[in-house]
């Protein structure tokens, strides 16, 4: 299987897109899901690829623009680990990443 990569994204790639990504391994770690993460800025993202990019709910309208072959989540709150969990879960299922 090859490797998953996974996306943090935010408004300027620096604080909260870091946070984001710090969160997003704990939950990986805690489902036992090895992954390459990295974060950036929402220009940046649509050049980047990701087979799972993580985002704030508020960039979705300017995600809508973007041509992408990753799947994009929506998060309302960036750092929590639970939000993190429970979509990802799905995905992860459906990638065949999780049973």
């Amino acid at each position: 299987m090859k490797s998953l990569t996974i996306l943090a994204v935010c408004g300027a790639g620096l604080g909260s897109s870091f946070a984001c990504e710090m969160s997003i391994e704990a939950a990986l770690k805690e489902m036992g899901v090895k992954a390459n993460l990295a974060h950036c800025d929402i220009s940046s993202a649509a050049s980047t690829r990701a087979d799972i990019i993580m985002t704030g709910a508020n960039f979705k309208p300017q995600f809508e623009n973007y041509t992408l072959n990753s799947t994009v989540i929506y998060l309302k709150r960036l750092v929590d680990k639970k939000e993190i969990t429970e979509k990802l879960t799905p995905i992860l299922k459906d990638l065949g990443y999780l049973n």
